[in-house]
């Protein structure tokens, strides 16, 4: 018999393994079980639960930025395993260092960085963000906006 606990939740399982059915992203952590029978002392054990899901985009940011000005697009997706991006403008890829474009990714985020602002910049962009679960994506708008002196 297992006796496992997860977040002060407690379940009873009967046999050698726990089957965990149906799991969600909010089950992963770590779990407590102890085994027990009635020859030897109870052992205890602590089981990490990893549960990979398909990226999330959980943010998604445009910004406002003048002709000549450095500007910034962000992207965040949750994922297990962690997600891979790519930026598209219209059906065209994007790559870091091409065009005046800087690619930066740090963890689960994305940020698409323009050097120096040109009026042809300004428009929809996509953001693509991609596991071995899955793929996603979302629109992001670089817009002008007027410098103050």
């Amino acid at each position: 018999m297992f006796l496992c606990s997860f977040s002060g939740h407690k379940f009873v399982t009967e046999g050698e393994y726990v089957d965990m059915t149906a799991i969600s992203k909010e089950q992963s952590g770590s779990y407590e079980c102890i085994s027990s029978n009635d020859i030897s002392a109870p052992d205890v054990k602590t089981v990490k639960v990893t549960v990979n899901y398909a990226p999330f985009i959980s943010k998604a940011r445009g910004t406002g930025t003048p002709v000549g000005q450095k500007g910034v697009l962000q992207c965040e997706a949750s994922a297990v395993p962690g997600a891979d991006f790519e930026w598209y403008k219209e059906d065209r890829r994007l790559f870091n260092g091409l065009n005046g474009v800087k690619i930066e990714n740090q963890g689960k985020q994305s940020m698409l960085m323009f050097l120096n602002v040109s009026e042809e910049d300004y428009g929809n962009y996509t953001c693509v963000a991609m596991n071995t679960m899955g793929i996603t994506n979302a629109s992001i708008i670089l817009y002008g906006k007027t410098a103050y002196c």
